[in-house]
């Protein structure tokens, strides 16, 4: 198991470590680093810099340093109860969905310790119609993760473990007395 555990970690650290590569690029090499500063890439994707004060949709925004640190310690806390269920976890699929939540959750903490706010940059949009928000590689691992975890406590059964031993009827124990 612990070797299913360490995977799990390394998904969440190549996660965290791609966020904060593309945000690196984004803000310091493109220099996209300032509200209003955008870059199109494709007629419906543009690279935008924007500062997240809040967490998911805007919501609880950190408009005091009191709120930046409660939102900082929130996360953390969310974010070490998902490392605890990623490790207990059997399920692969479950596991590799919780290490994405867990990858993208750290990613989001970092930018907040460090800045203040999350750093989104990436603007998918058909014209004016904007399905997203802005988002970054972190929250899109989230999204993405959580996705995975209702669809599969939702839609799928796993099958009972073969291995385990069927439990025996009240008759059946007597019998093998």
């Amino acid at each position: 198991m612990r070797s299913h555990s360490r995977s799990g970690f390394v998904i969440a650290v190549a996660i965290l470590i791609a966020d904060q590569l593309t945000k690196f690029v984004v803000t310091d090499l493109l220099g996209i680093a300032s509200p209003g500063d955008a870059m199109e890439l494709l007629p419906f994707f543009d690279l935008r810099f924007v500062p997240n004060v809040g967490v998911s949709l805007g919501l609880l925004p950190a408009d005091s340093p009191a709120m930046r640190w409660a939102l900082v310690a929130m996360t953390a806390f969310i974010a070490i109860g998902v490392g605890i269920w990623m490790t207990r976890e059997k399920n692969g699929q479950d596991r590799v969905a919780l290490a994405m939540v867990l990858g993208g959750a750290l990613g989001n903490i970092l930018d907040r310790a460090r800045f203040g706010y999350v750093v989104d940059f990436a603007d998918l949009h058909f014209g004016e119609w904007r399905p997203f928000l802005v988002f970054n590689v972190a929250d899109a691992a989230i999204t993405i993760g959580v996705l995975v975890l209702v669809i599969r406590a939702l839609l799928v059964r796993d099958k009972p473990d073969s291995s385990a031993e069927t439990p025996r009827t009240p008759t059946e124990n007597l019998e093998n007395a």
